[in-house]
């Protein structure tokens, strides 16, 4: 059977010695697009967008310091432990979206308290954002023919010609048209349903449906974790309960409070 090969070059142009990789133009990409979509969310409610710039500062730092934090902590942590100083060295390559979460969570919740905005709402929106600033990043990962799926003969299996000749499944795709759909999924329920009165309603179906999709694609993605080829589940699954139980919580919760 003949399969699809992907070979792209992960350099996506290069001048004066100076080179820029799809994944930093598709992770700025998606930085933008986040932007843009709470830059329209506080337009609808009347929220002064001059926060925006801050909130933007406040997310990046979290996204990449938790990300990075996350990879050496989750992944690799007796490497990094032993070699301190490449904790630092993240141009190497390494970020861990599970700990990119948790680090924007931690850095909304001192924006939250410096400028008086309600934790809840705020990731509420963010939440919208976010789904589809993962869609951007995984599509990277594709480009870059990193976070591989496992070897398989189905008709849509994907050659990473870069790293082996096996067919495999292409995870990236998997799981960043599951983000897409995901934040087509709360657009829609932002605009056209009340939930976004329900505080922390739109967040936990965000958790609920993003790591459900990522516990279900991990199945078929090699595993990561330089400890945990042996294990019944991945790093990414363990990693992905924690955050689907909040999700249960905080959807239970706002039900609750939305009882007459």
């Amino acid at each position: 059977m003949e399969f699809f090969t992907w070979d792209v070059n992960p350099v996506l142009i290069e001048f004066f010695g100076l080179k820029i990789h799809w994944y930093g133009a598709l992770f700025a990409t998606a930085i933008l697009a986040g932007l843009h979509v709470m830059k329209w969310i506080f337009q609808q409610e009347k929220i002064k967008l001059e926060l925006l710039d801050s909130l933007l500062m406040y997310c990046v730092f979290g996204i990449i310091v938790g990300a990075r934090l996350g990879h050496c902590l989750f992944y690799d942590p007796e490497f990094y432990f032993s070699n301190p100083l490449k904790i630092l060295a993240i141009w190497e390559g390494g970020l861990a979206s599970h700990g990119g979460g948790l680090g924007v969570i931690i850095a909304v919740y001192f924006f939250q308290r410096k400028y008086k905005v309600a934790y809840l709402w705020l990731l509420d929106r963010l939440a919208i954002a976010t789904a589809l600033f993962g869609f951007f990043v995984r599509f990277a990962n594709f480009m870059n023919s990193e976070i591989i799926g496992i070897q398989t003969d189905v008709p849509w299996a994907v050659v990473f010609a870069r790293i082996d000749l096996l067919p495999r499944h292409p995870a990236q795709l998997y799981e960043s048209l599951s983000y897409l759909s995901i934040f087509i999924a709360l657009i829609l329920l932002y605009r056209f349903s009340n939930i976004k009165k329900q505080s922390g309603a739109l967040f936990g179906a965000f958790l609920c449906l993003v790591f459900t999709a990522r516990y279900f694609i991990e199945f078929v993605k090699v595993k990561q974790a330089a400890y945990a080829s042996d294990t019944l589940i991945s790093t990414g699954q363990l990693l992905s309960i924690p955050f689907f139980v909040v999700g249960i919580y905080l959807l239970l919760t706002a039900w609750k409070k939305s009882r007459p």
